[in-house]
């Protein structure tokens, strides 16, 4: 069973709902180690002074940024752990958009969340109202030790945690040579333009991913499986998952009320009919606990 990348909260307004960050993806990468070609004994990789020749040991190595060639500016450990965000284990979101708004040139990297305990209702309610209104939740998390930009989007039963490019991350096409204007500078005929739309609607289907196959690994695979005789496969036992963060906002009643709190605190208004029932649930559990206190009256002998 997949492990946790970690237990945290996804937060939005008051909300917070308790959450599992679970990779999203599979590598079926083949990874090769170099060999000395004479007599098959790997080969390893020394970290090795460039100007004495000598080994390395890692408690001597520093980080160095190199700002010019040959100028390099030494990073401590603690300037790292200073930069580092705060809000670790958790997803931030900072706004609502179109999902429609994001080009597909910024997504990166897809994970899963995965609802924590007694967050079920929480999961459903975020989930549903994104496929609802179109939107996704763009804002921080931090994975390991690096913050990042990411959206937080439904699919199927799931929300998905996709990691986004900064925009400083992107090339912009104009700084590429590409061909401008439409068909008539181009001398495309209304012809050549009928025949690749009749070409495109004949090999045109409905979008299955799995009937896509990695064609040169699996036959790079079977020329491994070849040439391996026998060999025992050593597995390793997955720990037992952490404990999930508890979170109070499970019910009808806090629903209502931090999503009451949250509107108000940006300025918009609650709808009636939730604000109404908001206020209306405790006078009714209050009367409900008076009468449960209730002493019974003796029965007469």
């Amino acid at each position: 069973m997949a492990r946790p990348i970690w237990t945290g909260t996804l937060s939005f307004g008051l909300l917070n709902i308790p959450v599992k960050l679970m990779t999203g993806e599979r590598r079926v990468d083949l990874h090769f180690r170099m060999l000395d070609s004479r007599n098959k004994a790997p080969i390893r990789y020394e970290r090795v002074n460039a100007e004495t020749g000598e080994e390395v040991p890692w408690k001597e190595i520093v980080k160095a940024f190199e700002y010019d060639k040959g100028s390099y500016v030494v990073i401590e450990e603690a300037d790292i752990a200073a930069a580092a965000p705060d809000h670790k284990e958790s997803v931030d979101i900072d706004a609502f958009v179109d999902a429609e708004s994001i080009g597909p040139e910024y997504f990166e990297k897809p994970y899963v969340l995965e609802p924590g305990k007694k967050a079920e209702k929480g999961y459903v309610l975020l989930r549903e109202v994104l496929r609802r209104t179109g939107k996704v939740g763009v804002g921080r998390v931090v994975i390991r030790t690096r913050e990042y930009l990411a959206a937080v989007m439904p699919k199927g039963d799931a929300l998905i945690l996709v990691i986004l490019r900064f925009a400083q991350e992107l090339v912009d096409p104009e700084d590429y040579k590409l061909p401008e204007g439409k068909l008539e500078k181009w001398k495309i005929s209304s012809r050549e333009v009928q025949m690749a739309e009749q070409l495109i609607e004949s090999m045109s289907g409905e979008w299955k991913p799995e009937s896509y196959k990695d064609d040169f690994r699996q036959r790079l695979h079977k020329v491994i499986e070849q040439r391996v005789k026998a060999k025992k496969v050593v597995r390793r036992k997955d720990a037992p998952e952490e404990s999930l963060p508890e979170n109070a906002a499970t019910n009808v009643i806090d629903f209502a009320e931090l999503l009451k709190r949250s509107l108000d605190k940006k300025g918009g208004k609650a709808p009636a009919k939730a604000a109404k029932s908001a206020a209306k649930a405790p006078a009714k559990k209050a009367a409900a606990k008076k009468r449960a206190t209730r002493r019974p009256r003796k029965r007469s002998a």
